[in-house]
């Protein structure tokens, strides 16, 4: 039977409200460790009409100016005009931050998770046979975040001279048994000038943003309904519209509406809490079971408890598309990858100040950044594993 669906994913550019929060936490994280690497940060921020507020926990021997790393991330977003709203020069920057406590250090100080959490990772192969690496993505996350990034750079390179830093956008695809068919809908919000011409604005984005970002894909089609800025004029954007936080786009960060989702957010966390190491090692995991043919998509979830080297449980979901059992799946990872946070650490280097980029257009599955845990140095490890499948292993 022949089953056809539509699956759609949105992204933000790193003007939204939330996505500059995470953005200012991850830049808060990458200045302290640049001179800390064993400093434990939890930051937290929040944005509004003229104001930053950055909160939460950090201990470390060094000192930095956290002001001043707003202020320059902030205007590197391109919120340096006032007629935004809000901009680096005008807004006040209130600093209320602790040091972590006690209890939750000394778990640490033993290599035991900086937290209890509840890690998913995801990688799946519905992208191949198309035009474009996906990079073991969903296709509708994928894309979502390819023409985010799109419109970011397009603005940030003075071709839409127009354009403010907010955006947003959406696609929709059809599936048929399993696989991407075409693009349905897409949706593009730019916030932009008072005096911006919207007709001109609509003509530029669909050139140099919607067409270059998703027809290399082949889902592009005539049939694809464009829609850009949908409700008309968008000229009030950013922290001047909207309060941002912490943590809200953690869906975004992610697979989108393809997985289920551990629930913590991971921008502004140093890798002791294992919220962040923990998804990134399951990505890991999950990325290169993938790839070694083990399965055609795969969630992999590790469950933490707080001050524990070990995970409570590591899961696998192949979704019925596994050549092994995923209890069986689950037992060969737990041999290939050391699932403690102190592992994960040490093996994917993860006490550098990188986290930064993380912060907009996703975690994982980035063609633009070479991140560890997208590294498929362990498929040879599991490759023995699927002849044994093939063999007719239980």
């Amino acid at each position: 039977m022949t089953r056809t669906w539509i699956q759609s994913a949105e992204s933000v550019t790193s003007g939204h409200a939330d996505k500059l929060c995470d953005l200012l936490a991850d830049s808060v994280l990458d200045a302290v460790l640049a001179h800390d690497r064993f400093a434990r940060v939890s930051c937290e921020v929040m944005v509004t009409t003229g104001m930053v507020i950055v909160t939460g926990q950090i201990t470390t021997k060094c000192y930095v100016d956290i002001t001043a790393v707003v202020r320059e991330t902030i205007k590197q977003v391109g919120y340096n005009d006032p007629t935004t709203g809000f901009d680096h020069n005008s807004c006040a920057v209130i600093v209320m931050l602790g040091e972590q406590a006690h209890d939750v250090s000394l778990g640490v100080d033993r290599k035991g998770a900086g937290d209890q959490s509840v890690c998913v990772g995801y990688a799946t192969n519905e992208g191949k046979g198309l035009p474009m690496d996906t990079h073991y993505m969903p296709v509708p996350t994928f894309l979502a975040n390819s023409l985010a990034r799109k419109l970011e750079t397009v603005r940030r390179a003075g071709k839409l001279p127009y354009l403010y830093p907010d955006g947003k956008v959406q696609v929709s695809v059809q599936y048929r048994n399993l696989k991407p068919r075409a693009l349905t809908h897409v949706v593009v919000s730019a916030h932009h000038h008072a005096q911006a011409d919207l007709a001109k604005l609509r003509r530029d984005i669909k050139r140099l943003v919607v067409k270059p970002a998703l027809a290399p894909s082949g889902l592009l089609t005539g049939e694809t309904e464009v829609m850009i800025n949908p409700v008309g004029s968008f000229t009030e954007g950013g922290p001047r519209a909207d309060a941002g936080l912490t943590g809200r786009k953690i869906t975004v960060d992610c697979y989108g509406p393809s997985c289920g989702h551990g629930g913590s957010a991971f921008s502004g966390k140093d890798p002791t809490k294992p919220d962040r190491s923990g998804s990134y090692g399951a990505r890991w995991a999950a990325k290169n079971l993938v790839a070694a043919g083990l399965a055609d998509r795969c969630s992999v979830e590790i469950a933490y408890v707080i001050g524990h080297a070990q995970p409570l449980a590591v899961t696998v979901d192949t979704f019925g598309t596994g050549k092994l059992g995923d209890d069986k799946l689950g037992r060969i990872l737990q041999e290939v990858f050391d699932f403690s946070p102190a592992g994960i650490i040490e093996d994917l280097d993860l006490r550098r100040p990188i986290y930064t980029p993380t912060a907009v257009f996703g975690h994982f599955g980035r063609p633009d950044v070479a991140f560890s845990w997208e590294d498929l140095g362990r498929v040879e490890a599991l490759r023995p594993f699927l002849k044994q499948a093939r063999k007719g292993g239980k």
